[in-house]
């Protein structure tokens, strides 16, 4: 334990803002991206499993951007994807936040319940509730 010499004198450190200084900028924000979630991509990999030990696919892609998540199929590499697994949140009201889309871009089927949703890829698939 160290005791103090009353001789010693106090320091104390406050901290002053001045008129002349500039204020410090707002933290930025950083960006919120939405991405899918465990059960989702529990959902996905399981039909992506399926059909690569078909034969049928081989590589996907995952982005994760500002308004939506997505999961692109291919066949080959380096191609445009096979299909397109999409999650849109600020679609959840209205015609639902999943979508799969198919290499010319046409919508195949859109929905609320994801497990339904990718039906349209594999309907051998067994919903489980």
């Amino acid at each position: 334990m160290h005791s103090r010499n009353p001789n010693d004198k106090a320091v104390s450190l406050a901290l002053v803002h001045t008129a002349h200084e500039a204020p410090q900028p707002a933290p930025t924000k950083v960006p919120a991206i939405v991405a899918f979630d465990r059960r989702e991509l529990a959902l996905i990999l399981n039909v992506y499993g399926r059909k690569v030990a078909q034969g049928d696919w081989r590589d996907y892609a995952m982005d994760f951007l500002k308004e939506r998540a997505v999961f692109s199929v291919y066949a080959r590499v380096s191609e445009r994807p096979l299909f397109i697994i999409e999650k849109t949140p600020r679609l959840r009201n209205r015609q639902g936040q999943y979508a799969v889309t198919n290499q010319q871009g046409r919508i195949l089927k859109r929905g609320h319940e994801l497990s339904l949703v990718l039906r349209v890829l594999d309907p051998d698939l067994v919903v489980v509730g």
